[in-house]
């Protein structure tokens, strides 16, 4: 694809709604902020922004579309790769063949999780090189590796829901008893470290790395959770931090998904009705409507923006500096 040039057009086409829910949010979220729509309706359903500042641009993925995508003020939209996911004809037994979530690993990589491959891969920006890093735990293949974060030691966390598939729970390709929260660590060994969720998705870490954030996908339990770490990596409990199940009751559109913490330690969160900002302790701040079901967000490297991937768009709004 050739890259579109911004235009001025593009750039200030606002959507959705900002609802303030609490004056905290007044020292996060500027007066007059607004969500910008930077790309048409072009995705199947996009994922996984993450922001890389040395290339001065956004990836993210389309999942169903099987493409990772770039988005910069200079260039516009771009190609990166395609497939991200899996390669060649796509079995009928596929939902979605695309790389999910993404993160950074260095300037000139990004860890992934592979649907399509069924697995966590790291791909070299440069050469475009894909490398498989998990692909089974105690001899099962993954179901569809979702969304990872990682940490500062080198260890990734990374969830397994069956999204990937057709069929979900009932896919006849689906080995693994359980829809898990998983510990990459350095020396390739996986560990699961939750198995009683029905629908893993979002994953991030404080900024202390001593908490991790697991969001639940399931619109009976729409759930943020967070688990205390030791310094051995695993979880020692877990505990609710916020319930949005009556908002998805309600009809409010999308589910708990995606989410990204700022360094003094408040959240955003995709879930129904758009991205909420939250406290630390989980109290609502905010909620950013972009008009759709929002599947993710990402954090600027200074903190003054986010970045939304909005079903079939994506979008951003700008934060105060701090």
């Amino acid at each position: 694809m050739k890259a579109e040039p911004l235009t001025a057009e593009r750039q200030f086409r606002s959507v959705g709604s900002i609802e303030r829910l609490d004056p905290a949010a007044d020292a996060i979220i500027p007066d007059g902020a607004v969500v910008e729509k930077l790309t048409d309706d072009l995705f199947g359903w996009s994922e996984g922004p993450v922001h890389m500042p040395e290339r001065g641009e956004v990836l993210f993925t389309d999942v169903p579309g099987n493409t990772l995508y770039g988005w910069s003020e200079e260039e516009g939209l771009r190609i990166v790769l395609k497939p991200s996911g899996l390669a060649g004809p796509v079995p009928k037994a596929f939902r979605e063949p695309g790389a999910n979530g993404l993160v950074a690993d260095g300037q000139d990589a990004v860890l992934m999780g592979d649907h399509g491959n069924r697995a966590i891969a790291r791909l070299d920006l440069t050469t475009m090189k894909k490398t498989f890093l998990a692909q089974t735990f105690e001899g099962r293949r993954f179901s569809s590796p979702n969304d990872l974060v990682r940490a500062k030691n080198g260890r990734v966390y990374f969830t397994d829901p069956p999204y990937g598939l057709k069929g979900g729970d009932a896919s006849p390709l689906k080995e693994m008893e359980a829809n898990g929260v998983y510990l990459l660590r350095t020396d390739d060994s996986v560990e699961r470290i939750e198995a009683g969720l029905t629908r893993p998705n979002g994953v991030a870490l404080s900024p202390d790395e001593r908490v991790l954030y697991v969001s639940q996908s399931d619109p009976d339990a729409a759930h943020l959770y967070a688990y205390d770490l030791g310094t051995d990596g695993r979880p020692s409990g877990r505990r609710l931090l916020l319930d949005l199940t009556e908002m998805v009751r309600a009809g409010e559109p999308g589910l708990p998904d995606g989410l990204a913490v700022t360094r003094d330690g408040h959240l955003f969160l995709a879930g129904p009705g758009g991205i909420h900002l939250l406290s630390p302790e989980g109290k609502r701040l905010a909620l950013v409507r972009t008009g759709t079901a929002a599947a993710n967000v990402a954090l600027t490297e200074d903190e003054d923006m986010i970045y939304i991937t909005s079903g079939p768009f994506l979008a951003r709004m700008a934060l105060k500096p701090r």
